[in-house]
């Protein structure tokens, strides 16, 4: 029978960083060494302790309907989390605990964009940001960070691209791909540009955890009470504390907007896994040396990986400061090598060098690729052993 998809659906970009390692997983499953560096999450397995919680709670008989905002005791431990990391105040009236971070920023849209609203997305952006702004109806409208500044926008690029149908502006740091941090100043810039023309800003901060070499994380909503009433936060454990399949995330802001998406969650998702609830209480109250120790890994491996990746020719990266990504400029590598397009290197890195990476293209900068290195040292070491050989080959 002919189907007739809906037109919101039918102009969807797939994510690319499912589909590479969707590809590298198969020529996997068919005995191919291939070393997977796209994947968003940590290599670590959760915490024993927020295991062993989440089982503690199903044999407790805590396997049922919870409120669609979340429970309580986890809300408390969100608040008390804001209180200790960012000095910040919320009430459980300004919480919604969500199937996810990427959940939280789904509802969000939903709730807050009419048709053809527009929200300012930097380049290079997540892939997700674009593709819920136009599932919800909205416009996105991007601006160039360009790798001189760090990746990140300017107060002058942000008052050029404002109009009247500007609803809201998305800042993610440290970023996904590029693992660039906003400093305070920076974000006090900003801030007073959207507190000026009433722009809502949504503050992705999943990977607010993962900081290396002294650098510091700064919330906007912890400048000011102005800004933090001008702020969305969206957060959650997935990256923290190595739960990405347990799925619990959470929005923080306006207690109009949070209600909202939490009656909208009520006809969608009901409320967030139950036992996973348990684990992200246990999670934020428990101990944080397994955070912390996850941490030193990925600054460890990034150290040790990162002047090798820019010793290969063609190849140049600004160190990231967070998260667990590298996003190298490989442009000059596809010209010297004889590709047209960075995305053409990329597919010859997977099937010739059986190395999978993410071609910058799904972040919105074609001329970078994605590297994760959440995944071990000795992993990382004859990717970058390979990729290097790949081109050297190519160009001897």
């Amino acid at each position: 029978m002919a189907v007739q998809l809906a037109n919101r659906v039918s102009a969807l970009t797939p994510s690319s960083t499912l589909a590479i390692t969707a590809k590298a997983k198969a020529m996997k499953a068919e005995g191919i060494d291939v070393i997977g560096l796209g994947a968003g999450e940590p290599d670590f397995n959760t915490p024993q302790h927020i295991i062993d919680a989440a089982a503690e709670s199903m044999n407790k008989g805590f396997t049922k309907y919870t409120a669609t905002g979340g429970l309580p005791e986890l809300k408390k431990a969100i608040i008390n989390k804001f209180k200790q990391d960012q000095h910040i105040d919320y009430h459980a009236s300004e919480i919604i605990v969500t199937n996810g971070a990427k959940h939280a920023l789904y509802t969000l849209f939903q709730v807050l964009l009419n048709r053809g609203d527009e929200v300012i997305i930097p380049i290079p952006y997540w892939v997700s940001y674009p593709e819920q702004v136009k599932l919800a109806g909205g416009q996105p409208v991007y601006i160039n960070g360009q790798e001189k500044n760090n990746f990140k926008i300017t107060p002058d690029q942000l008052t050029a691209t404002i109009t009247n149908k500007t609803k809201a502006l998305i800042i993610n740091s440290p970023s996904n791909p590029t693992g660039m941090l906003y400093t305070k100043e920076e974000l006090t810039k900003i801030g007073e540009i959207c507190l000026e023309h009433n722009i809502l800003i949504i503050s992705d901060e999943i990977y607010e955890k993962l900081i290396y070499d002294f650098h510091q994380h700064v919330s906007v909503a912890e400048i000011s009470p102005e800004l933090k009433n001008q702020t969305i936060i969206i957060n959650g454990v997935s990256k923290s504390h190595s739960m990405t399949g347990w799925r619990i995330g959470y929005a923080a802001g306006n207690s109009e907007i949070i209600k909202a998406m939490t009656d909208l969650a009520s006809h969608s998702t009901s409320n967030p896994t139950t036992p996973s609830q348990y684990g992200a209480i246990a999670a934020y109250n428990g101990s944080q040396e397994a955070v912390e120790m996850m941490r030193e890994a990925f600054e460890n491996r990034l150290n040790k990986i990162y002047k090798k990746l820019i010793s290969i020719p063609g190849i140049s990266c600004l160190k990231p400061q967070g998260a667990f990504y590298l996003f190298p400029n490989v442009k000059e590598a596809a010209e010297i090598t004889g590709f047209k397009t960075v995305d053409e290197l990329a597919t010859a890195l997977l099937e010739e060098a059986n190395v999978a990476v993410i071609p910058g293209s799904g972040f919105g900068a074609p001329d970078y690729i994605r590297l994760s290195y959440a995944t071990s040292l000795e992993n990382l070491e004859e990717a970058v052993k390979r990729i290097e050989q790949y081109i050297n080959n190519k160009i001897n």
